[in-house]
């Protein structure tokens, strides 16, 4: 009699303390054999992963008198649907040595698992084992081995799989899709779409997707205005389809245009904006957010950083961690809160970032130690960098050229110019940003001749200089006296020279006391900026210093009429 009821129970909605209290009915009354009844309540007593449910099932499975099959399905099943792919396929693992047959649930469950974590080996195992246990009809197992290869690139496999198959549901169909437009073949992908018999919500947004992504937008806006059914996905598509495109005019349009948003409809308009350096607008936003939430705080902080507003991101991020928000952050957050403080070239939050992190136990990746490394290194404190540094696991082209421009700001030509090498040697292809803290480092150290072998190197890498280049081999051939030699390099810019450029040739003018020079560069500064006094305050002292008086009161009492602005004191190195 209680074993019915009790069995009855189990095939009810449970809530977890109930399903507890079952549970202990049956250990009381020796009832072993509903335990697979009970390991599948508990799967299903969470929405969500609770390490408290998932140490429970873990024990009844692992105690179990009689294991079986279903009750393993079920925790894989679990495990795999919540994101923990590593511990599924564990237990796959653990049940094939217990010699337990899968079911199509815990192989596709453990396929799943493979496909995100990228684990080909394994996912290369379980399908020999599909043919083993006779699975090759279930079409949730095909479609999982569909989904995995599409996953890996393999889309030989996934289509052979995929044509092999007697069933197939929209999932299948899906996948299939995904594999293409995943490998950027779009017009495979139009063919599949147009030949599915039957399409869903997630059909039409994975063509929208790929016609985004690639920047056809035409066909994006044709799928989306065919769609039957659209939803939050569908909207945000479009949206980030025109932030990636840099026409922030559409992106708005469709975003004022949604009947409702969520917050990846508020992050991508964020981000948008941060990207074309529109902060007043991404803030603007972000105060129009109701329920602000880690990413949105993320977003806005990024925006702050990624557009030279360190302060205003540091200011976010103490508003995120009163008590009255209380947002813990993240990874993300605090990589754009180092960025920050390297503006500011502020070491002290270096160290508090370190204990920061050990205290909330987040695991120091590579993404956080070169933030890290680029704070380091800008602040002075090179040898905590090269430690960080040398600890990564994978040095990618950020790591590298946050050491090069660190070793460049600290003066270590030779060191800037020893990572450089490594980092060619390693097949990583320089950037704008690596030439700029090699070209520093030649400039701190008066390296004139290595300084144009290094400028002229950049066309064999393919990139074509910048002013900030320029400005760099102005400062450094002034600040060594050949001035006429800056001036011709200025006159062969294919780019209109910059008042970063003008005033390099006027700085090393006024260190030379040359008036030719000085008055050619001082003359270009006035145009672009005419309010700033700091350029007739140096063509000032530059006629005072070859005695012509009248000339330099005549430049100060200019200033003094107009009330001109002065730079805050920084060296035209820095500007660059």
């Amino acid at each position: 009699m209680l074993i019915e009821k009790l069995t009855s129970l189990l095939n009810k909605c449970l809530t977890y303390n109930q399903a507890k209290q079952i549970h202990a009915l049956t250990l009381i009354n020796g009832l072993n054999n509903i335990e697979p009844l009970l390991i599948r309540q508990f799967t299903l007593s969470t929405s969500g992963f609770s390490t408290s449910i998932a140490q429970y099932i873990l024990q009844i499975l692992y105690h179990s008198h009689k294991p079986d099959a279903f009750s393993w399905g079920c925790t894989i099943r679990f495990f795999s649907q919540r994101s923990h792919f590593k511990e599924a396929f564990s237990l796959y693992l653990q049940q094939q040595r217990l010699g337990l047959s899968p079911t199509s649930f815990a192989v596709s469950s453990a396929l799943k698992a493979c496909a995100r974590t990228g684990y080909k080996m394994g996912g290369l195992l379980i399908h020999a084992q599909v043919y083993k246990y006779g699975l090759c009809g279930c079409v949730y197992v095909q479609t999982a081995l569909v989904h995995l290869y599409s996953k890996l690139g393999d889309m030989e496999t996934a289509q052979k799989v995929f044509d092999e198959m007697m069933d197939k549901n929209v999932v299948s169909w899906n996948s299939i899709l995904f594999g293409n437009l995943k490998s950027g073949n779009l017009v495979e992908a139009r063919k599949i779409f147009d030949k599915m018999p039957m399409k869903d919500v997630i059909s039409w947004n994975s063509m929208l997707s790929g016609y985004a992504k690639m920047g056809n937008l035409d066909e994006a806006l044709s799928l989306f205005r065919r769609m039957p059914e659209r939803n939050f996905a569908s909207w945000n598509s479009m949206i980030s389809g025109y932030v990636d495109c840099g026409d922030r005019e559409s992106a708005r349009r469709f975003f004022d245009l949604m009947p409702q948003r969520n917050n990846v409809s508020w992050i991508t308009m964020i981000a948008g904006y941060s990207k074309c350096g529109d902060v007043a607008s991404a803030l603007q936003l972000f105060d129009q957010l109701g329920e602000k939430d880690l990413l949105s705080y993320n977003a806005m902080i990024a925006c702050y950083a990624q557009n030279s507003q360190p302060k205003e991101a540091l200011e976010l991020f103490n508003q995120m961690l009163k008590t009255d928000v209380n947002i813990q952050p993240d990874k993300m957050t605090l990589v754009s809160v180092i960025s920050a403080c390297s503006q500011l070239g502020d070491m002290r939050f270096g160290s508090w970032t370190e204990s920061y992190i050990d205290k909330l136990g987040i695991k120091m990746d590579d993404h956080l130690a070169t933030a890290l490394i680029d704070l380091y290194a800008k602040s002075g404190a090179i040898d905590k960098a090269y430690d960080l540094f040398n600890s990564l696991r994978k040095k990618d082209l950020i790591a590298y050229t946050a050491m090069i421009i660190g070793c460049g700001i600290n003066g270590k030509a030779v060191d800037a110019v020893k990572l450089f090498e490594a980092m060619v040697e390693n097949q990583i292809r320089p950037n704008l940003a690596t030439f700029t803290g090699l070209l520093t480092a030649f400039n701190h150290a008066g390296s004139v001749e290595e300084g144009y072998q290094c400028f002229a190197s950049m066309k064999d890498h393919g990139i074509v200089p910048s002013s900030d280049h320029y400005g760099i081999m102005v400062d450094l051939l002034g600040r060594a006296g050949r001035l006429e030699e800056a001036h011709e390099l200025i006159k062969s810019m294919p780019m209109q020279p910059n008042v970063e450029v003008w005033g390099a040739l006027l700085l090393a003018s006024s260190l030379h006391n040359n008036v030719e020079f000085g008055e050619i560069a001082a003359q270009h500064c006035f145009k672009l900026e005419s309010d700033t006094s700091a350029y007739r305050s140096l063509l000032a002292n530059i006629y005072a210093s070859v005695g012509r008086w009248d000339d330099a009161r005549r430049l100060r009492k200019c200033m003094e009429r107009k009330k001109l602005v002065k730079i805050p004191g920084c060296s035209w190195t820095e500007l660059t």
